[in-house]
């Protein structure tokens, strides 16, 4: 692959049209690329915190692939497929071009847009966002970030591994608990197991070995996943089957009831059964839980009651939503519930040595997101998820805060045999990032196979402002802000390139679920201007499940980046909603903005059939949807030749093996169809246009669906 120099000087950040070396018509509206970066993406895909290390320091939701930002971002200031794709497997750099996310994230955008030397603009309205975002592009010391951690090391790690050892003295690598309720019957006190074999190999039937407990005296016993009846040693017979099918449970003396019925709006108690023990001889062996193991839980909770004062401890409440409601109807109003004492004392001490570290600015912050990142795989709302594989099922796999029965409790320090630790998410994610930022990889194809290389793009290390220069941007400068993307510092006409994955119509309220750790950097303070809210939820969000309020909140943030755009300057965004009502609302507020649609291009998306996209039928793909502003193009205006359009774009992307499935073909031709609208709203009738997009869609789906490649 040829190298391909483009290198634009403009302002960085002026006003000027002439400055604009955006195509008239690029290659992300006629000439796309998709089947090829489809590839790469699917590749990436699978390992995006190997591949995209620099956005994967910290938890964010729908992240999405680097490799489709990288080329849409070459697609952008390009004018057909052979210079987007040169562009993409070289040496490009966008010299004064101004690329601006409204909706950052986890800092894709801005990421791939430093990498290939853009002026960068992100803005997100929640603060925990914001703080993933700064670990991908602030620039680290590496020997102080080494020093700070062995200055936290030495303040807290010996307390923390006192309090996760066994009698003999060896560590406690996790221990295994249960959820128990009283029966509403009989008041029988009743363990809520679905299954008595608590530990199994990821792959049984390879590897049968097990572990089963014991539901009457908590016994453990060794056999395997498939076993029907045993006696453990105490003489109890045990099945397989436990107390609890779904959302009821059989008490022991026969009375059935519903679990939340049981909870009675209170939550439940936990008892510890098991732990997995590390041996001096370095083997890992299953033991009940003794006296010992009792005991030293007792001692953390008097040491939490005694310097809590000390401590950094979670704040705040729930509040109400549907990412929340799951957890306030099991009894869960505080985030203190979430973790047990052992937990609460042990993460409390490694919290306050961060807290009071001395370590430089940046180091101290990448340390206090690593903290944050740490309780996603500590807290009670984990699960074991088998051997052969990491062991903890970290909190957020549901997309909600979903109550666990039986859940894991880990080591938060942690050994090298740990999953989910601070010390090895160090290694894992902060070492791994910073050897990405400073010599970052790409996946390019080369002799038809997907490699990894590097020597193609810039560093991401960054100086980080949080308000607009004076002089403009320039490169080595990255502007991020929390805030209100609807209305930013940013001048008129300041900005080359919107590229951003604004929230879908959907239930998924990230900030609901962000307050988790939120709860915890506020006393952590990972930076001097981290707000001391009590939530991240703010009226301003743009996140809803009804039609009217996504639209008249995202309407606000296209009329910003409208106003900040350059006259000729080009806005592309993912998008890949199931309800037609969602493109619905999303065109209206395109057309507010006086925006036009002029492409739709299918390209792969985070992950098959991922849970964001809220549908039922097999989903691969995102739309990328290309706007510019009413008047300087015509757009896309006719809806069947746009579902035609959408047809041989569909077509083409499965003759070069692109799975697509039923539901990527309703997604794109609905997304096509209801585009036109965009054109000319007021010679639209909007539920006529609907319906011609669900009668086309269908069309399509028949058509298609029995070719090879789809699904």
């Amino acid at each position: 692959m040829t190298l391909f120099e483009i290198d634009f000087r403009g302002t960085a950040g002026g006003n000027e049209a002439a400055n604009t070396p955006i195509p008239p018509l690029t290659a992300l509206e006629s000439d796309f690329p998709s089947a090829a970066l489809s590839r790469i993406g699917e590749h990436e895909s699978w390992r995006k915190e190997v591949h995209r290390p620099a956005t994967s320091t910290h938890k964010w939701w729908a992240k999405r692939l680097g490799s489709i930002f990288r080329g849409i971002l070459t697609s952008s200031i390009t004018d057909n497929q052979d210079d987007a794709l040169a562009a993409y497997g070289s040496a490009a750099r966008l010299d004064g071009i101004a690329v601006f996310d409204p909706f950052s994230g986890s800092g894709t955008t801005l990421v791939e847009a430093v990498k290939l030397g853009a002026n960068v603009i992100g803005w997100d309205i929640n603060p925990v966002a914001t703080l993933v975002q700064r670990q991908a592009v602030q620039r680290w010391d590496m020997a102080e970030l080494e020093r700070a951690y062995k200055l936290v090391e030495a303040s807290c790690r010996a307390e923390i591994d006192r309090v996760h050892r066994t009698s003999t003295g060896e560590t406690a690598l996790y221990y295994f608990w249960v959820a128990v309720a009283a029966c509403p019957d009989c008041d029988a006190e009743t363990r809520l197991f679905s299954s008595h074999v608590f530990s199994q190999n990821a792959y049984p039937k390879r590897v049968p070995a097990a572990q089963i407990v014991c539901p009457e005296c908590l016994d453990i016993t060794p056999g395997r996943y498939d076993f029907e009846h045993l006696l453990c040693r105490n003489g109890h017979e045990v099945t397989r089957k436990g107390a609890v099918d779904r959302t009821q449970l059989t008490c022991p003396n026969g009375h059935t009831s519903k679990v939340l019925a049981a909870l009675d709006g209170k939550a439940p108690r936990y008892e510890m059964y098991a732990k997995l023990v590390l041996g001096f001889d370095g083997k890992k062996r299953y033991e009940p839980i003794d006296d010992y193991d009792r005991s030293l839980y007792s001692e953390c909770s008097a040491l939490l009651s005694e310097k809590s004062s000390e401590l950094v401890l979670p704040e705040g409440e729930l509040e109400n939503g549907h990412n929340t409601r799951q957890a306030i109807r099991w009894g869960f109003t505080t985030w203190k519930q979430f973790f047990n004492d052992r937990q609460l004392y042990s993460l409390g001490l490694l919290g306050a040595a961060i807290r009071d570290s001395d370590a430089g600015p940046a180091e101290r912050e990448a340390l206090a997101a690593l903290f944050s990142g740490t309780l996603e795989f500590n807290n009670m709302f984990c699960s074991f998820k088998g051997e052969g594989t990491g062991a903890v099922r970290h909190m957020f796999s549901h997309h909600i805060l979903k109550p666990e029965r039986t859940p894991l409790e880990a080591h938060p320090w942690g050994t090298p045999a740990s999953s989910g630790s601070f010390s090895t998410l160090f290694k894992s994610r902060l070492v791994r990032a910073h050897a990405y930022k400073t010599d970052p990889t790409d996946q390019v194809i080369l002799d038809d196979k997907v490699c990894r290389i590097s020597g193609l793009s810039l560093p991401t290390e960054s100086e980080v402002v949080n308000s607009w220069p004076a002089e403009g941007l320039r490169r080595g400068t990255v502007y991020l802000r929390t805030g209100d993307s609807s209305h930013t510092d940013l001048p008129d006409g300041s900005v080359d390139l919107v590229i951003t994955d604004p929230p879908y119509m959907d239930n998924v309220h990230y900030s609901e679920l962000a307050d988790f750790f939120h709860a915890w950097l506020c006393a952590v303070a990972p930076s001097s201007d981290y707000p001391r809210s009590a939530t991240t939820r703010n009226s301003r969000e743009v996140q809803s499940a009804t039609p009217d309020g996504f639209e008249q909140a995202i309407s606000r943030v296209w009329s910003e980046c409208s106003r900040v755009l350059k006259p000729n300057g080009l806005i592309a965004f993912t998008f890949h909603q199931a309800r037609i009502t969602g493109w619905a609302a999303l065109v209206k507020a395109l057309a507010d903005a006086g925006l036009v649609v002029t492409a739709v291009q299918p390209v792969k998306g985070e992950m098959t059939t991922s849970i964001t996209k809220n549908g039922s039928e097999p989903s691969n793909l995102d739309s990328i949807v290309v706007c510019r502003k009413r008047g300087s193009v015509p757009g896309l205006t006719d809806p069947h030749s746009a579902a035609q359009l959408g047809e041989e774009r569909l077509k083409a992307l499965k003759a070069d093996g692109v799975t697509v499935g039923s539901g990527d073909i309703r997604s794109v031709i609905r997304g096509y169809v209801m585009a036109t609208y965009a054109a000319d709203p007021t010679a639209s009738d909007m539920d006529s246009l609907v319906s011609l997009a669900d009668q086309l869609a269908d069309e399509r789906i028949e058509q298609l669906s029995g070719e090879p490649g789809a699904e």
